[in-house]
């Protein structure tokens, strides 16, 4: 088998995603392995799953930067000496630079909690309640420079129950976040999807 594609993973909280991506990862015939974890947040849960795993991390907090483009080049100059070749987002609440998706396009995903383009943003499973809909999901897709706005490579979708609330809906979803974005990868790596520019 070819060698794995080296993976970079950014997260801000607890890292489930990335837990289900170390996992995948940790089949021998998964097609990628996580070379670093980059937090912007000291005490990020998902530290803890690459620390476990034995993944090198590291911490690049936004607020010691003067700007999104000063903390985006410390991204970019930790993930270059990795030798990463791929970015997933899991959790990261930051909103990068255009110079940072322009360099990295194609090569950095994103899972967002809705069935984009529906739902963009925060707040999303509040969103979906209030807009009344039957059916909501996750979205795993390219990083443009609009947020939550690059081409889908993968979805799943969860109904809607009668009651739910933003915390119900929202485990549900997780729970297919966590097969979907590992699944989305490998399409990316086997080249089934790639990012066109316009």
């Amino acid at each position: 088998m070819s060698a794995k594609r080296k993976i970079g993973v950014l997260i801000s909280g607890r890292g489930s995603n990335l837990k289900s991506l170390i996992e995948a990862c940790a089949d021998a015939n998964f097609p990628a392995e996580v070379v670093l974890v980059i937090s912007n947040v000291a005490g990020a849960g998902g530290l803890t799953h690459a620390a476990n795993a034995g993944i090198p991390t590291k911490v690049i907090p936004h607020k010691a930067y003067a700007s999104r483009e000063a903390f985006d080049a410390a991204i970019d100059a930790a993930l270059s000496d990795a030798g990463v070749e791929l970015v997933c987002e899991a959790g990261f609440m930051r909103i990068h630079s255009a110079s940072f998706v322009r360099k990295w396009q194609g090569r950095i995903i994103n899972i967002h909690p809705s069935l984009l383009p529906a739902f963009k943003g925060t707040h999303v499973h509040e969103q979906a309640i209030a807009a009344g809909v039957k059916t909501s999901g996750c979205t795993v897709h390219f990083v443009a420079a609009e947020v939550d706005s690059g081409p889908i490579i993968a979805q799943s979708a969860v109904p809607v129950l009668v009651g739910d609330t933003p915390e119900t809906l929202a485990t549900r979803v997780l729970e297919e976040e966590h097969k979907l974005y590992p699944l989305a990868l490998k399409r990316v790596i086997e080249g089934k999807v790639r990012f066109d520019s316009p």
